[in-house]
C-alpha cells in the first residue's frame, strides 16, 4: 500500500541518531523502512530536470565570471517541496522521495556545470567555434561515464561506510527534506534572493542605471574596486568569512601590491616585456598589467594548489582506489530489499562500453582530428583517468564534501598526462590540443557528477529510497542539463563583451587549464611569471593558507574577490556574538538568500546574453544617467549597500509565527 509524506498528510518525524554515527553493534534503518511511497515519477523527474536546466545555466555564468559554482542540491530540494505544496492545490499527493527524486535530478547540473566550464572556454580562446552538438555531446558523455562508474561503489562507500564516511552535503540534504515534510518556509529566502538578484542584475546590466563595479584608482597604478554583483555577494555568504578573506586576500596581493611593483619595475623600459609585444608598460592601465602580465602570475599558482591539493590526497586516493577495486572484483550479494537495488552490472560495462565506441567512432566529438587512432587513444585515456578519478572523488566527498574535491588538481593531472601523450606521438598543433582538452573536460565532468551521485545516494540511503531509480534520475538529470549549459556557454560568449576569457567573464579555470596544454605542447609560457606564481602558491602551503582559494584570488579581479568578501563578511557580522540556535538560523536563511541571490543574478545574466544575440550581437546600451565619474561611483557603492541591506532584512527578520 502506497504511503504519504509531508504535506499529503504525513506525521512529522526526524532522522534518528544512527543516521549521523553508528555505535558498536548498531545498524541504521531508513527512515521509509516498511513503506512503498511514491518515488520515480513524471512529476519528480520532470520538477528536478526542470529546476536543474535552471541552476544549471545561472551556475554556467557564475562560474564563467568567478571560477566558482555553488551546491545546487539544497536550493532544488527547497524549490521541489515549494512546486509540490503548490500542485497540491489542485489534488496532487506527493512523497518524501518524490522531492529526493526531483533534487538528485536536478542538483546534477552543478556538477555538469563545473565540468565544462574547468575546459570547454578554452576552445573559444583558442578562437574554435565548437558546436552545441559537438559539446553536448561531450558533456553527456563525461557525466555518464561518472554516474556509471561510482555505482559500483555504492554498497562499499555509501552502505558499509555509513557512519565513518559522513558525505555531509547529503547529510544535510536529507535534513532540508526531513524538516520540509513537516511544513516550514524555507523555499522563500530562495524566492526572495531570485527576485532581488534579478532586479539589481537588471538594474547594471540591463538598464546600466548604475556602472558595474565600484573603482578607485591609487597611486602607482594600484587599484580598489567592488563589483556591484548579487551573484558574488550571495557566493560570499554561502562560503563565509574564512574562504571569502583569503580569496580576497589573494586578489589584494595582485591589484595592491604586484600590478604597482610590475608597473615600478617597467617604468624606465623602452621595448614590450614579453607575453607583451607592443605596448610599454609605463602606458598600461592597471587592468592591462593584470590581463598581460597578472594572470600568468595567478595561473601559476592556481595550478601549484590544484597540484599540492593532488599531492596531499594521494594516500586518501591510493586506498580509496585500493579498497574500491578490490569490493568490485570481490562481488556483492544479490540484494532483495529495494533499499539495496542498484542498475545491474552487466548494464553498466554495456553502457560504457557503447559511450567508449561513440567517442571512437563517431567524428566531432573528441577534438578536431579526423582519425580513428587519435580518438581511439583519447578515449582509452578517458577511460583510464576517468575510473581511477571517479573512485577516488566518491570517497574524498564523502569526508570533505563537494566544495572541497580537488577536482581541478584532478583536471590538471589528466592534461598533464595526456599533453605529455600527445607531444610524445606529435600530436602539438592546434587540433591535438583541441583533443586534449576534450579528455580532460570528459574525466573533469565524470570526476565531478561522482561526487555529487555519492551526495545524492547518501541521501537516498537515509530517507530509504531505491538506489536504481536514483542512478536512473542522475542519469536523466545529465542529459536534460548538458545541452543547456553547452548553450549558456555559447551565447554567453557572443552576447557578453570581450566573450570568453574577456575582462566580464574571465573564466578563470579554462584559461588555466589552456596554459597547461600550451605549456606542455607549445613549450613556450612565460615561464619567469608562472614561476613567480609557483612560488606564491609554495608560499601560501608553507604559511598553512588553503593554497587554491589564495590563488584563485589572485588570478581574478579584485572586484570579484571584493563582493564576494562582502557576502562573508556580512555572514559573519550577522552570526558572530549570537545564540548557536539564532546564529544557525540567521545562516541557513542568509544561504538560502544567497542561493536565490546566485540563481536570479545568473539566469539574468543568461537572458540579457540571449537578448543581445538575437539582435545579431548589438550590445546593449541601456538608459546609463549622465552622472559624473565621483557620482556614479557614489551611486555603485549606495547600490551595494542597498544589496547587503536586503541581505541583512531577510537573514536577521524573525519567523512568521
Amino acid at each position: 500500500m502506497e504511503t504519504t509524506n509531508g504535506i499529503a498528510g504525513g506525521q512529522a518525524r526526524k532522522l534518528p541518531p544512527t543516521a549521523y554515527e553508528l555505535k558498536e553493534g548498531e545498524e541504521y534503518v531508513p527512515l521509509t523502512y516498511g513503506e512503498t511511497p511514491a518515488e520515480f515519477t513524471i512529476k519528480a523527474v520532470i520538477t528536478g530536470a526542470i529546476l536543474g536546466m535552471v541552476f544549471g545555466a545561472a551556475n554556467t555564468y557564475l562560474g564563467l565570471k568567478a571560477g566558482l559554482t555553488i551546491s545546487t542540491s539544497i536550493p532544488v530540494a527547497v524549490l521541489t517541496v515549494v512546486a509540490f505544496r503548490l500542485l497540491t492545490a489542485f489534488g496532487f499527493r506527493h512523497s518524501i522521495l518524490e522531492s529526493n527524486m526531483s533534487q538528485t535530478v536536478g542538483s546534477a547540473s552543478s556538477s555538469v556545470a563545473s565540468g565544462v566550464l574547468f575546459t570547454i572556454p578554452a576552445l573559444f580562446i583558442w578562437g574554435m567555434s565548437p558546436a552545441w552538438a559537438q559539446i553536448t555531446l561531450l558533456t553527456m558523455a563525461g557525466g555518464l561515464l561518472g554516474v556509471l562508474s561510482m555505482i559500483p561503489l555504492r554498497r562499499y562507500l555509501i552502505k558499509r561506510e555509513h557512519g565513518k564516511l559522513p558525505y555531509p552535503e547529503g547529510l544535510a540534504c536529507a535534513e532540508v527534506l526531513v524538516a520540509a515534510e513537516g511544513g516550514g518556509s524555507q523555499a522563500r529566502g530562495v524566492f526572495w534572493g531570485l527576485g532581488v538578484g534579478m532586479l539589481f542584475k537588471l538594474i547594471t546590466d540591463g538598464f546600466k542605471f548604475v556602472v558595474g563595479s565600484f573603482q578607485l584608482t591609487l597611486p602607482l597604478k594600484a587599484q580598489l574596486s567592488i563589483s556591484v554583483s548579487p551573484p558574488l555577494i550571495g557566493v560570499g555568504y554561502i562560503l563565509g568569512i574564512r574562504i571569502a578573506t583569503i580569496m580576497v586576500a589573494g586578489a589584494a596581493l595582485s591589484w595592491l601590491i604586484i600590478i604597482p611593483l610590475i608597473n615600478i619595475w617597467g617604468a624606465g623600459m623602452t621595448e614590450p616585456l614579453y607575453p607583451e609585444t607592443e605596448m610599454l608598460i609605463r602606458d598600461m592601465a592597471p587592468g592591462e598589467i593584470w590581463h598581460r602580465y597578472v594572470r600568468y602570475i595567478g595561473a601559476g599558482a592556481v595550478a601549484t594548489g590544484g597540484i599540492i591539493t593532488l599531492i596531499k590526497s594521494i594516500p586518501t586516493m591510493v586506498e580509496s582506489f585500493r579498497l574500491s577495486v578490490r569490493h568490485i572484483s570481490t562481488g556483492a550479494t544479490t540484494a532483495m530489499e529495494r533499499f539495496d537495488l542498484d542498475l545491474s552490472f552487466r548494464t553498466i560495462m554495456l553502457w560504457l562500453i557503447g559511450i567508449l565506441a561513440v567517442l571512437t567512432f563517431v567524428p566531432g566529438i573528441l577534438g578536431y582530428i579526423d582519425s580513428i587512432p587519435v580518438r581511439f587513444v583519447a578515449s582509452i585515456l578517458i577511460a583510464v583517468f576517468a575510473f581511477f578519478f571517479v573512485t577516488v572523488s566518491s570517497r574524498i566527498v564523502g569526508l570533505v564534501g563537494v566544495t572541497s574535491n580537488p577536482t581541478s588538481g584532478m583536471t590538471i593531472a589528466t592534461l598533464l598526462g595526456t599533453s605529455a601523450i600527445f607531444l610524445l606521438l606529435g600530436w602539438t598543433d592546434l587540433a591535438g590540443k583541441a583533443t586534449a582538452l576534450m579528455v580532460g573536460t570528459a574525466v573533469c565532468i565524470a570526476a565531478s557528477i561522482a561526487g555529487d551521485t555519492s551526495q545524492d545516494l547518501k541521501t537516498g540511503f537515509l530517507l530509504g529510497a531505491t538506489p536504481r531509480f536514483q542512478q536512473i534520475g542522475e542519469l536523466v538529470g545529465v542529459i536534460t542539463s548538458a545541452g543547456v549549459v553547452a548553450i549558456v556557454v555559447i551565447l554567453l560568449n557572443q552576447g557578453v563583451p570581450g566573450g570568453l576569457g574577456g575582462p566580464e567573464l574571465p573564466a578563470p579555470q579554462a584559461v588555466l587549464m589552456k596554459l597547461v596544454i600550451d605549456g606542455v605542447l607549445d613549450q613556450s609560457l612565460p615561464w619567469a611569471l608562472i614561476l613567480i606564481g609557483v612560488g606564491i602558491g609554495l608560499v601560501a602551503s608553507l604559511f598553512k593558507i588553503p593554497v587554491l582559494a589564495f590563488a584563485v584570488g589572485v588570478y581574478l579581479p579584485l572586484s570579484t574577490m571584493a563582493a564576494v568578501f562582502i557576502g562573508g563578511l556580512t555572514r559573519h557580522l550577522l552570526t558572530r556574538k549570537q545564540a548557536p540556535e539564532e546564529a544557525e538560523r540567521r545562516r541557513e536563511e542568509g544561504v538560502l538568500f544567497g542561493s536565490g541571490l546566485v540563481g536570479g543574478g545568473g539566469l539574468t545574466g543568461v537572458l540579457l546574453a540571449i537578448w543581445v544575440v538575437a539582435r545579431g550581437g548589438e550590445p546593449i546600451r541601456g538608459f546609463p544617467p549622465d552622472l559624473a565619474p565621483f557620482a556614479q561611483q557614489a551611486l555603485a557603492l549606495l547600490t551595494i549597500a542597498a544589496l547587503v541591506g536586503l541581505l541583512v532584512w531577510h537573514s536577521t527578520r524573525k519567523p512568521a509565527a
